[in-house]
Parts: C-alpha cells; sequence; structure tokens
C-alpha cells in the first residue's frame, strides 16, 4: 500500500500542488506521452491498483457480480465495496469518466457490428467474396478477444 508522510501539509500547500498535479495531468496532448509519463510517475504497484480500481467501477457499471470481479481481478469483496460504495455516493469524477469510457466502447461496438453485418452480406458469393469472408472472420475473432 502507499505510503505518504505522517506529517501533513498545510492545507495551502496541499492545495498548491494538488493545482500543479492537474495541470500535468490536462497538459499531457497523447495516449503515448501518457504512458510514459504514468510508467515514469507510478511505481508499478500504484499502476496495477489504480487500474485495477478503475477496471473495477467499469465492470460494477456494466453490472458484473462482485464474483466474476474479485475471479479475474484477483481483488477482495471489500475492495470491490469501497468502490462501488464510492461511485454511488460520492464519485461524480469517476462517473463521468466512466460513463465516457462506456459511450466509447459502445461505438466501436456498433461500428465493430455494422462491419460484422456488411461483412456477411459480402461474404454470400459473387466477386470479392472471398475478401469479405476474411473481415468477417477478423472481426468475430476481435469479439473473442474481449477479456470481460
Amino acid at each position: 500500500m502507499p505510503q505518504i508522510s505522517k506529517r501533513p501539509l498545510s492545507r495551502i500547500i496541499y492545495e498548491r500542488i494538488f493545482k500543479i498535479f492537474i495541470e500535468v495531468i490536462v497538459d499531457i496532448k497523447d495516449k503515448k506521452e501518457s504512458e510514459d509519463f504514468l510508467k515514469d510517475f507510478l511505481t508499478p504497484t500504484e499502476r496495477i491498483m489504480l487500474a485495477k480500481r478503475l477496471t473495477i467501477a467499469i465492470l460494477l457499471s456494466k453490472n458484473y457480480d462482485y464474483d466474476t470481479i474479485h475471479k479475474v481481478l484477483h481483488v477482495s469483496n471489500t475492495t470491490i465495496s469501497s468502490v462501488n460504495n464510492y461511485i454511488k455516493f460520492s464519485g461524480e469524477g469517476y462517473r463521468k469518466v466512466i460513463d465516457k469510457f462506456l459511450k466509447k466502447e459502445a461505438i466501436k461496438d456498433l461500428l465493430s457490428s455494422i462491419v460484422e453485418d456488411v461483412a456477411s452480406l459480402g461474404s454470400i458469393g459473387g466477386k470479392g467474396s472471398y475478401v469479405w469472408k476474411t473481415v468477417k472472420k477478423i472481426v468475430q475473432e476481435n469479439k473473442r478477444k474481449k477479456p470481460f
């Protein structure tokens, strides 16, 4: 578990350093830059801890049960419960980020579904049907790769 000093910061110092932290996060421009920053900034344990917390929140939003989340992520029911309570009672920021992620995922799923439907139509026969069969196969394989 991450350690913090037993000597608390003054409120003014805390607010200032948190503001700096937020400015740095907001100024990150792309995935590669954010990945590089987080790999340098967080320890491996902190990265895993934060990624698991976010994934718990996403899975709870998708109505996965505690037992499934516990088995997939190897987290305790207490951890799942604390994330769930935070989201339900005070996690406005959590909810906004998760909703944005789920909307992107829904759009990707919709587009994938459209491509699969078009590929199915194209694979019935005729000129270029082999290409469409290949496209359909690729789309179906990508669907199966989803871990959850």
